[in-house]
């Protein structure tokens, strides 16, 4: 489903919410443009971290031109008005700092690690091209080109990654998901300049964008920074209402094949459609992910135990979970057969193990131990500033709220064995799911 695209009510006006044991010191205000701006304090050492996020990723790009989000964010660091191409990250780095980008389904971040005296001018720098962008051909022919290359070398090159193409456009009948972030080749090859500034005038605007700075701030520099440099935007008054196709009822397992003479290790995955982390009701997501850390979560999982340690079918195991999703996402398995097993032989034990965990249940002490590594890991996690930004952008973004995050961590100690297998029943069902096997050129299919 379509999440509410607000952050919350809190962020009206200036709301600190204090920091607790789990939780970090932050505070939330919207501009009178519509900006959203989230602060998190760590004063531990003079850094801080400016990142603006626009809810505009690939799965919002018009039909036809796949890869325009990615192309754009290129784009963007080429010329403005006041700075010249190139000119932005070399001042960053003049700084003593590091910038970069980048772009996923539900949304495109851009942002700079520098000391914290340096924020004013990361957020003159930032303001300027979020509004003020100058393209020339030759620029649109240099970066499609750019682009054309990256996804020859990560994608192109790379089996798995032309394996996990097929994986999503099977997966999704009709949402934009199952178009790959960085754009089909045929699509990309005609990015032109109206496709660029398009998108860059419809989504690039402060009523579509959330500032997320954290570090050695004070929030109220930052409210006066922002309402200096950020406030005077105008808003889009067009801006469209974020409506995407959606998945019609899934009916009918599907299954591929990918065979490549390059391929190293086959391997199978199998992807079932899930629902992803909703605001106020994140209960089922959090089922979701325990039950992939269960599953595959480590070498202890169970699949691992089970298939490597105790059958010697298997010589990896795993499963996912990307909850932090705008619309319905994926829970994913994957085993590599041992050598003399076959793709056939590896699915089927992993079918089995898969309705052995189900028909068990959890081992109580397996959850505990997990719960209490997600509880370190949590803790060690607030001392990563970078992290907390993008911990706190991702959501933003994807619909969750402020509250959402931080209530995400006790929300997972709190899941039950129950609910774990509750989870489990509902999203492994065949008719949802995709199998794919990817295969070298020489091998059979049995």
């Amino acid at each position: 489903m379509v999440r509410a695209l607000a952050l919350s009510a809190a962020l009206i006006a200036a709301t600190p919410l204090a920091a607790s044991e789990g939780h970090e010191a932050v505070t939330t205000f919207t501009l009178d443009n519509g900006m959203d701006v989230v602060v998190i304090e760590d004063h531990r050492a003079p850094v801080v971290q400016h990142m603006v996020w626009y809810r505009a990723g690939s799965a919002d790009e018009p039909v036809g031109s796949s890869g325009v989000a990615h192309f754009l964010e290129h784009l963007l660091f080429k010329g403005t008005d006041t700075l010249a191409p190139g000119e932005f990250s070399a001042t960053v780095a003049a700084n003593g700092g590091t910038d970069n980008a980048f772009t996923s389904y539900d949304y495109t971040a851009y942002f700079q690690r520098v000391a914290a005296d340096r924020l004013e001018l990361m957020m003159r720098m930032e303001a300027d091209r979020m509004r003020n962008i100058r393209l020339s051909e030759n620029d649109i022919v240099t970066e499609r080109d750019v682009i054309l290359e990256e996804r020859n070398q990560r994608t192109d090159n790379s089996p798995r990654a032309l394996f996990g193409e097929q994986m999503s456009a099977s997966q999704y009948l009709n949402h934009r998901y199952g178009v790959p972030i960085i754009g089909w080749r045929h699509e990309m090859e005609t990015l032109d300049m109206e496709d660029a500034l398009s998108f860059y005038q419809t989504h690039y605007a402060p009523n579509n964008a959330i500032l997320v700075v954290t570090g050695d701030v004070e929030p109220d520099e930052v409210k006066s920074l922002a309402e200096q440099y950020y406030g005077v935007i105008p808003a889009n008054p067009d801006l469209p209402e974020r409506v995407r196709s959606q998945e019609p009822p899934q009916t009918a397992e599907r299954r591929l094949t990918y065979k490549d003479a390059r391929v190293s290790q086959p391997y199978v995955q199998r992807s079932y459609l899930a629902p992803e982390r909703d605001p106020g009701d994140q209960e089922k997501a959090a089922a979701l992910y325990m039950l992939a850390e269960l599953l595959g979560g480590s070498t202890t999982s169970y699949l691992n135990e089970k298939l490597q340690f105790e059958q010697q079918k298997v010589v990896y195991t795993g499963a996912f979970y990307r909850g932090v999703s705008l619309d319905d996402t994926t829970f994913d398995l994957i085993v590599v057969p041992a050598a003399g097993v076959s793709l056939q032989e590896a699915e089927d034990a992993m079918d089995q193990v898969v309705a052995d965990f189900i028909a068990e249940g959890v081992n109580e002490d397996d959850l505990d131990r997990i719960k209490m590594q997600l509880r370190a890991s949590q803790t060690y996690a607030r001392d990563n500033v970078d992290g907390i930004g993008n911990r706190y952008g991702r959501a933003l973004t994807s619909g969750l709220t402020v509250e959402d995050v931080q209530a995400w961590p006790d929300i997972l100690q709190a899941v039950t064995a129950d609910e774990i297998i509750a989870a489990a029943r509902e999203v492994i069902q065949p008719e949802t799911s995709v199998t794919g096997w990817l295969m070298r050129d020489d091998e059979v299919t049995q």
